[in-house]
């Protein structure tokens, strides 16, 4: 926790772990599954995120994605110089942290929107949670699963960020087209690649 010391450090000790495909059963660990398991998937990353950055000065914060196919997405955002950026991990490059040149959360939300269609997936809404409202519960640094923060962020008022139909089939039908050329790849062809942490 004393290493990780900015979100920038956080962002590439996550990247560096394998992704938690949860083969063994569901997990939702926090930082001390994190460290044992030398793993994490998204809200895992963001559990960890918040707990280190916690420590240098950042409010543990988390915002959460909702999505048409019911696979959400929760990152961690932060605010550095007056703007915001990001701390995620994901199964998709373009899920990843995000540099900080967001001038608000819905900014931060919305270049999240192109990178989340593939087959299924679009955005619907997204909200940011502080886990300091969430009081005596230790989702710091329990050894447990912390399946209060999911339903606590599945109950949690999000607001709505919508796409174009237009643009989601543009973008689901460029995704197919890749899928179908690279089955095995990622897409990373995203104009806003460069803002990618």
């Amino acid at each position: 926790m004393r290493r990780l010391r900015t979100p920038r450090e956080v962002q590439a000790f996550l990247h560096r772990l394998p992704y938690n495909h949860e083969k063994q059963g569901d997990t939702l660990r926090g930082f001390r599954g994190v460290v044992r398991h030398r793993s994490g998937h998204c809200l895992e990353a963001a559990l960890f995120a918040a707990t280190v950055l916690e420590m240098h000065g950042h409010p543990p914060l988390l915002l959460s994605f909702e999505s048409i196919d019911g696979l959400d997405h929760v990152i961690f955002p932060f605010r550095e110089g007056g703007q915001w950026g990001a701390v995620a991990r994901s199964r998709d490059p373009g899920l990843h942290g995000r540099k900080p040149v967001f001038a608000t959360p819905r900014q931060l939300a919305a270049s999240y929107m192109d990178t989340y269609v593939d087959f299924e997936g679009r955005v619907t809404g997204y909200a940011v949670a502080d886990l300091r409202d969430l009081g005596g519960y230790d989702w710091r640094f329990s050894p447990r699963n912390l399946w209060k923060v999911e339903r606590w962020l599945l109950d949690y008022p999000h607001h709505a960020l919508t796409m174009s139909d237009r643009r989601y089939h543009t973008l689901r039908a460029r995704y197919r087209r890749y899928k179908a050329r690279y089955p095995d790849c990622k897409p990373v062809y995203f104009a806003n690649r460069p803002l990618w942490m």
